[in-house]
């Protein structure tokens, strides 16, 4: 593509984060563009995709991605992936010595995964022009004509196969659900811990701590090398972190890295947590808020900034009930359901820096959130955001009334009381929709909204009515967020196929009715309520007996002494969001 492009890699550490991160990346492939100019106020797949050269000659489009995750974990996906086994057909090795062979039954495949294979085998993803699934494909002035219409077939494929499978109860991993070729150098597998069973288990954030050495510090920077090396102009990492086991200790001393080796380069980091754990236990509850709350200390320390990404309730060990959506019936206890809605919300939050033209890069972003030492930021999203077909912007918005427009994703209610010391606002999926309410001679306005002339004024306004005093970033990207199978279809049938609210008047959804896109609104807030979560984490933690009660924790550190230091540090850091930072030692312990 033409014009400068500011790279990311990026890196998922975990399970849980290699769930939302499949959802993310799948959304990512629906909506790739090979035009060689990007419009402006559109995103650029560059940005976070590669392009490459197979030994075979073949163009090839994949993420810029690390994915670390443990033994067993991959199931039916190979870590080398396939998208160069051509090169290997014609190669043969003689060996002269006694031969002994061993079967093993292969993991079974779900219906997704056959259609895909089946796609494969047919002879389309196989031709020259589109050398792996949708976005292995050649592209930039590389790209044939042939590829786009490929894609658009394979697409059209999958679209017809949605109707026939649902995937709840076959999905038991992450890449039984991915819809992409990745590169080799991209999936990092941990052989020291099982992905399941009941020994050798990466529960606590000493033990992720003490990863990273030896081999798999070797391995991390020869795929740090491989990626970072061929950017022209590496504006950062984007970092998803499991939260709450020992994946927050692999995350901090990951960050540590990516902090010292490439400094002034963004690192913005997600530490993301399922609303449930399979297995859990009063222990490993215990565990999960330790990991969570030191995870949380150690990798804000080390990131641009850090924001929990969950659906759970709360981050300690008796959590409120999970978040809701109005227009969405999901099962908070399948990481099938939960991680798509995550990853739904990531794709609007990380808009700003994925722009072709006229993006802010991810030091911006991060600047304008984390001023005073601040580097907790808690997201908000409305997934979907509730807007009538043919309506207008204004009048979405009208329609919450006094009430806000958004729910926690970061386990943070807000306070409502309209503080808040920096937000960055972006809505995107508008398209075909009005962004202004056309004026009507001789009718007063309804609303403040309704004056605007902009789709952006309307937001801001409406914003800056709710947090009068808050510094503000609005940013309107009138593409959806695409979703292609195999994404959960656990939409109401109040939507249309675009994601829109039906007309009361409009015929009845069918059984086979399905959403194809979606509008998403998103916040990222920096507010005096990040300061109430920290706070009530760090008191949890700290009313624990930490001698009596986890032994087996601090067996693999950190030691008494460091863990009763890290939980004033988190403590001081949850006092950088009160509004008066004067206050006096016993107000503060008030």
């Amino acid at each position: 593509m033409s014009g400068t492009c500011r790279e990311v890699v990026t890196l998922q550490l975990g399970h849980y984060s290699n769930f939302v991160g499949t959802h993310w990346w799948n959304l990512q492939d629906a909506g790739l563009v090979y035009d060689a100019v990007v419009p402006e106020g559109e995103l650029q797949s560059d940005v976070m995709f590669r392009e490459g050269l197979t030994l075979g000659g073949h163009v090839t489009y994949t993420p810029r991605l690390i994915a670390m995750d443990l033994k067993g974990s991959l199931q039916t996906l190979r870590k080398q992936g396939s998208l160069y086994d051509t090169e290997n057909e014609n190669t043969t090795f003689t060996w002269q010595g006694q031969i002994m062979t061993h079967k093993e039954s292969p993991p079974t495949k779900n219906p997704f995964l056959k259609d895909l294979d089946n796609l494969d085998t047919g002879g389309l993803l196989a031709d020259p022009g589109f050398t792996c699934r949708s976005s292995a494909v050649g592209h930039s002035s590389v790209a044939s004509a042939g590829a786009s219409v490929a894609m658009e077939t394979v697409n059209s494929s999958l679209e017809r196969i949605q109707k026939s499978y649902r995937l709840e109860g076959s999905v038991r991993v992450w890449s039984d659900f991915l819809r992409i070729h990745l590169h080799p150098q991209t999936i990092s597998v941990i052989n020291r811990y099982n992905h399941d069973g009941e020994s050798e288990r990466l529960e606590a954030f000493g033990q992720g701590e003490a990863l990273l050495q030896g081999p798999v510090l070797e391995d991390l920077e020869d795929r740090l090398h491989f990626f970072v090396e061929e950017c022209d102009y590496l504006q950062g990492f984007q970092v998803l972190c499991d939260l709450a086991d020992g994946f927050s200790g692999l995350g901090s001393k990951v960050t540590e890295l990516l902090k010292d080796s490439y400094g002034g380069r963004g690192i913005l980091t997600w530490g993301v947590a399922p609303v449930n754990h399979p297995e859990s236990s009063p222990i490993k509850d215990l565990y999960h808020m330790l990991n969570s709350a030191l995870g949380t200390l150690h990798m804000a320390n080390h990131s641009s900034f850090f924001c929990p990404l969950t659906l759970r309730g709360g981050l300690g060990r008796r959590p409120h009930p999970p978040t809701t959506f109005p227009l969405i019936n999901y099962d908070p206890t399948l990481w099938f359901h939960s991680s798509s809605v995550l990853a739904l919300a990531l794709d609007s939050m990380t808009v700003s820096y994925r722009l072709g033209q006229a993006s802010a890069p991810m030091w911006q972003l991060s600047d304008a959130l984390t001023d005073s030492g601040r580097k907790v930021v808690s997201a908000y999203g409305s997934v979907p955001f509730p807007m009538m077909h043919g309506s207008c912007l204004p009048e979405a918005l009208d329609a919450f009334a006094d009430a806000l427009p958004w729910k926690p994703l970061s386990a943070c209610p807000e306070l409502g009381d309209g503080r808040c010391f920096g937000q960055s606002v972006t809505l995107k999926g508008f398209g075909g929709q009005s962004l202004v309410s056309p004026p009507l001679p001789g009718v007063e306005p309804p609303s403040p909204l309704h004056y605007e002339r902009s789709g952006e004024d309307v937001l801001a306004t409406y914003v800056r009515l709710r947090y009068p005093s808050s510094p503000l970033a609005v940013q309107l990207l009138s593409s959806p967020s695409k979703l292609t199978p195999p994404f959960p279809q656990i939409f109401s049938p109040d939507l249309g196929p675009q994601g829109f609210l039906q007309n009361q008047s409009a015929p009845p959804a069918t059984p086979s009715h399905s959403v194809s896109s979606l509008p998403v609104l998103t916040s990222l807030q920096s507010s005096p309520a990040v300061g109430v979560q920290l706070s009530e984490l760090q008191k949890a933690c700290a009313a624990l007996d930490l001698r009596r009660v986890t032994p087996s924790f601090l067996s693999h550190g950190p030691e008494l002494g460091e863990l009763t230091e890290s939980l004033e540090q988190l403590l001081n850091l949850a006092h950088c969001y009160r509004l008066d930072h004067s206050r006096s030692s016993s107000d503060d312990d008030d």
